[in-house]
């Protein structure tokens, strides 16, 4: 069995706020969140780049009981999941509890419960536990939560390949649905980890920007690391058609790769390669492709190779490609990433409008393509790709069309 595969709700919780409509006023105000970000775990504190969600309580969206369970990843997940399915229609109970999976992603899952459990037991002396952190901790906790929530049976899993999380676990989804296991899933991918320990660990590896994320710019510097994430409802097109659901774009194709190469530094060719699978799995010539919501990190070697994976797979047509990464608004939230993209790519193709690369101060060696420097481009787009990319060379991209062809 082989079906088609469409976008019918999303959900984002971002540094631009709680919800979708918070993103793309974000994203078309080209105003980034990153700011210095006060940094404190028992005796040790610092002050480096970052972005949190702002004006976020999680009181608003669940009860002091219900929160000794929910890690702030996961927490985001469920406020997501409940955006996405209203946007869906389905707030209703219009599904059937089986056929519904729950894939999303997570690159380090409850990491709070994780360092308040290394302060409370190596700074403050205590040899036992909070007896919770366990289920905090796991980077399953936000897909069983999430199920929870809304009483989903189906095959339901995380996919934890860091950055490229978010993105490898709708493909998954994608592929699920296309081969006739489930009608619909809920997927995409949150994360919370501006936190002392991770940002730590991330500057001692010289990938933490001290100025701004400006990504395929000159002058860029790194990283800036965000938190937040977003959840997608994928489902079936004739069963989204049936129940009369607006639909947001058609998922056509995926490509997963492997560099093979380097723990840390990207391959062209193993982008590339995840690149052209998504196009010939959508049966897409790469001459319709109008936009590219890039990985995009802001570090030097991370740029350079995306870009110059770009040119290895559309030639000349490169030129009329427009490219960006939103990252330089919201940061980089690793496993959460891809999901906050591919609803920014989403919206772009709905409105028009391709969203900048923000703090761009001009072309770099290896990175000479139309970038949408600094503000939100107007344009047609009918075709686009997300893609993301993750330390160990793991690579995912999905290709996604504007309106359902016959």
């Amino acid at each position: 069995m082989d079906r088609r595969v469409v976008i019918t709700g999303m959900g984002c919780i971002s540094g631009m706020g709680v919800g979708t409509g918070a993103l793309w006023d974000g994203l078309m105000l080209a105003k980034t969140a990153i700011c210095p970000v006060h940094l404190v775990a028992g005796q040790h504190q610092t002050t480096l780049l970052g972005v949190r969600v702002p004006g976020y309580d999680p009181l608003e969206h669940f009860s002091g009981d219900e929160l000794t369970l929910r890690d702030r990843y996961a927490q985001f997940a469920i406020v997501c999941a409940r955006e996405a399915m209203q946007d869906a229609g389905l707030e209703a109970g219009e599904h059937t509890p089986g056929d519904t999976a729950v894939i999303l992603g997570s690159g380090g899952g409850g990491e709070h419960a994780r360092e308040d459990a290394a302060v409370r037991m190596f700074t403050l002396g205590k040899i036992r536990c909070n007896p919770l952190t366990v289920p905090r901790v796991n980077n399953q906790a936000s897909v069983g939560l999430v199920c929870m929530e809304f009483k989903f049976t189906g095959p339901s899993f995380i996919v934890s390949t860091g950055c490229a999380a978010a993105t490898h676990a709708m493909c998954q989804a994608f592929l699920l649905i296309k081969h006739g296991m489930v009608t619909r899933a809920l997927t995409g991918g949150t994360e919370a980890p501006v936190m002392l320990s991770v940002l730590q660990a991330f500057d001692a590896a010289g990938v933490i920007s001290r100025t701004t994320c400006r990504p395929f710019s000159r002058e860029r510097d790194g990283m800036v690391i965000g938190e937040g994430g977003a959840v997608i409802v994928m489902e079936e097109l004739e069963a989204a058609r049936a129940r009369g659901a607006k639909i947001h774009a058609e998922v056509c194709g995926v490509g997963m790769s492997a560099d093979a190469s380097s723990a840390v530094h990207p391959a062209e060719r193993g982008p590339a390669q995840a690149i052209s699978m998504a196009l010939a799995a959508g049966r897409i010539h790469r001459e319709e492709v109008d936009y590219i919501n890039a990985h995009g990190t802001g570090t030097q070697v991370n740029d350079r190779v995306e870009s110059q994976a770009i040119r290895r797979v559309f030639g000349h047509h490169a030129e009329k490609l427009t490219v960006s990464s939103t990252k330089s608004l919201h940061g980089h939230t690793f496993g959460g990433a891809g999901g906050i993209e591919l609803v920014a790519t989403v919206m772009a193709m709905e409105h028009g409008v391709a969203p900048p690369t923000a703090n761009y101060l001009g072309p770099d060696e290896g990175c000479d393509l139309d970038y949408a420097p600094n503000t939100p481009k107007p344009r047609r787009m009918d075709v686009a790709l997300k893609q993301s990319f993750a330390f160990g060379g793991l690579n995912a991209v999905l290709a996604l069309r504007r309106e359902v062809k016959a």
